[in-house]
């Protein structure tokens, strides 16, 4: 868990989405892969600096209304990506 004044390392995060975005809505995600599942949902996926930008992300979710599966970290970016 963080603690109030702890950096957050930048990370690679995944989200679903109930809905198909069209291609054109990554630029509005911080061109974030895009991806559409055959059940008909979207993912959103790539690297996400700091807890500012997650949480600008998640409420550009919520703006949209859209449906929010899951959030999920995948792992640390690297220095170079």
């Amino acid at each position: 868990m963080a603690h109030p004044g702890q950096r957050h390392t930048p990370a690679r995060y995944h989200f679903r989405l109930g809905e198909r975005l069209d291609a054109h809505w990554s630029s509005w995600f911080d061109d974030l892969d895009l991806t559409h599942e055959d059940d008909g949902t979207t993912c959103l996926t790539g690297p996400v600096q700091d807890q500012a930008q997650l949480h600008g992300l998640l409420a550009r979710i919520r703006d949209l209304g859209l449906t929010l599966i899951s959030v999920r970290m995948l792992g640390p970016i690297g220095p170079h990506e």
